[in-house]
Formats: structure tokens, sequence, C-alpha cells
């Protein structure tokens, strides 16, 4: 994967693009990026720690691919002086990441083998995806795609031709998926052409976007982007990623419900993370807050095993006893599905149903 810092090319081409609509004294989403934190001890700094007072810390200085990017607007909503905060151990490089556990690899759902074109992966009938981008709103310690061969992917829309032609040829995809990275540190110029591509293809009706930016950079959700998923033809999906009712804060239920008035279906999609989301209360907070907002909680993902990350990973048991209580607590639309993706099967796995 390429460094944020050589990814920023990619992710602001056209100022114009990414200031409309923002509010006063807002900061914009691409100046937003730049300002983001790239050093561990600067966050800290931020919320009150420092590196002694953080158990398992690993060193930002060392070597890596995957380095620490963390944009101020999420940070705020870490809670001080707390080095056990749920939004804090999402991104805090730690040092069990640099460990070799069995069964722990680097493409754990597969993507290499569903990828038929560059960055053009097709794992599951009816629907393909592309990986638009290796740029991120924010990078995750769990993230399964760390590993991904982002430098791979195409970097101009000339360059996607080839993956437009797979997609005209084969009339049973009726839905693309935009993923990444996050698609939307792309500019809304370059969505429009990718969507107005995609519009040319006959038999293509839904459009979902797989992104973090509403949650982590809330004013990324500009007139031109909704004005966008509102005049497509294509029938508009969009999902979130919120793990922790912590990170739905003013400014991101406004970027929702701009979202939703566009007539997109929002959707969220979340992961169990051990000392992130492994609580009964937890799980149901962040259920109540999306169902609040009319968004859908759809998943529940049990931990992709990607190497680095096996210090979050909750057991399936765990995960089946926390999605029972939550069926007990909530109304049947704010329990989410709790599923694993697993490499090479046709579709999402029911681990309720696998175990049930």
């Amino acid at each position: 994967m390429k460094l944020a810092t050589d990814l920023m090319s990619q992710i602001v081409t056209r100022e114009s693009d990414c200031v409309e609509g923002q509010l006063e004294g807002e900061t914009s989403w691409p100046v937003a990026m730049k300002l983001a934190y790239r050093q561990l001890s600067d966050l800290l700094a931020a919320i009150g720690l420092d590196k002694r007072s953080v158990n398992g810390i690993g060193d930002d200085q060392a070597p890596t691919d995957f380095p620490l990017f963390v944009p101020r607007e999420w940070a705020r909503r870490i809670r001080s002086n707390d080095p056990q905060d749920p939004l804090l151990r999402q991104v805090l490089i730690h040092s069990a990441e640099s460990m070799d556990v069995p069964g722990f690899g680097t493409d754990p759902v597969g993507d290499l083998a569903s990828q038929t074109k560059p960055g053009l992966l097709h794992k599951y009938q009816g629907r393909a995806l592309l990986v638009t981008t290796g740029a991120c709103a924010i990078h995750c310690r769990y993230c399964f795609r760390r590993h991904f061969p982002y430098h791979e992917a195409p970097k101009s829309l000339d360059a996607w031709n080839e993956s437009f032609d797979t997609l005209q040829s084969d009339t049973s995809i009726q839905e693309v998926l935009l993923s990444g990275g996050d698609p939307l540190t792309l500019v809304d110029s370059r969505l429009a052409e990718l969507i107005e591509r995609l519009e040319e293809i006959p038999h293509l009706q839904r459009l979902r976007i797989h992104s973090r930016m509403p949650t982590v950079i809330p004013q990324r959700v500009t007139d031109s982007l909704c004005q966008l998923l509102r005049s497509t033809r294509l029938s508009v999906w969009f999902v979130l990623h919120v793990n922790h009712a912590q990170e739905l804060d003013g400014p991101t239920c406004q970027a929702i419900r701009k979202l939703r008035q566009t007539g997109a279906v929002v959707l969220n999609q979340a992961v169990l993370l051990r000392g992130v989301n492994d609580s009964v209360h937890s799980l149901e907070e962040l259920c109540l807050r999306l169902v609040n907002e009319q968004v859908i909680p759809y998943y529940l993902h049990q931990l992709d095993r990607v190497a680095g990350a096996a210090h979050f990973e909750v057991p399936v048991a765990e995960g089946l006893a926390l999605i029972d209580q939550l069926r007990q607590r909530l109304p049947g639309y704010a329990v989410p599905r709790y599923v694993q993706e697993i490499a090479g099967q046709a579709s999402k796995t029911s681990l309720e149903q696998l175990y049930g």
C-alpha cells in the first residue's frame, strides 16, 4: 500500500469540488486530510496522553507500509486522558501488529483470487466491486485490505476501460460497489466520471458506495456529492462503517441526514473488535443511535483474519452471545446480521445459521 502522503494527488485534484456546501468556519475536507495526525506522539499529545501511559503501544517510527493516519475531526471524539478509549484503540499502532499469528494472512478474504481485472473484484453473483483508490479516510489497524496491492489498481479513468468492458459484457451483473481504500477520497468530479461510465451500461441497476468518510470527515458530504447521488439513474445504497456510538457526533449525524435526503438507502457495517465494542451495552448503544438516524445496522462482521490484527479478535462464541442479548433488548430491525466473509464462499456466512 502507498503511504497516505503519496496518495494525496489522487485525493485532491480540484479544490472547487471540495468546498461547495461548506459551512462557515468549517475546514474543507481535502484540508482536513492534509491536517490529519500522522505521528503517534502528536495524536497522543492532543488527547492528553504519552507513550508511557498506553500499554502495548507500537513505535510509530518503525518502518511500516501502513502508518498512522487520523483526521482531527475524528480525533476530537476520542476521550481525553483515557488510554482505553474505544476510538483510540481502533487507530493506535500496537506492538502486537508485528507478531506472526497462525491463521492470519495478507489476503484474508480472497480479494486477489477474485480479481478478474486490475481493481475489479467479482466474488458474488450479480455484483462486482471496483477498488477505486488506495487512499483511506483513516487508517484502522484491523483493516482487511491493509496489505492489498493498491499500486496495481487503475489510477486514471482510461485505465478503467478494461474493467468497464468486462462489466459491459457480463449481463448478469446488476450492481457495482465502489470501494477501496475509500471512494470518497476521490473528488466529486472523478466520482461523477466513474458513475457516468457505469450509467452507460444498461443492465446495471444499483450503485453501492462503501465509505468511512461521512463518519471520519463529515464535511466530505458536499452539496455536489449529494446532487450526484440524487441525479444518477442507478439506485444508490450507501454503506457506512461505524463501530462505536461515540463516532456519531453532531456533524456526522448531519452528514448522514444529507445522504438520506438524496434518496439513498443508508446502511452500516461494523466489525466486532476486542476492547472497542465487545459488550452488549456498546453494541446496543451503537444500534440505537443508528436507527434513530434511520440507518440500518446491516452487518456486524467477525474480524477478517488479516496479519497484524489478531489482538482485535473476539471468539465467535462471544459474538453469538452478544447477538442473542441484543435480540432480547432491541427490535428486530435494529439487530445486525452477524456474519463472516470466508474466502471462496458464494456469499457472506451467517454465523448464527452456521453455529445456531
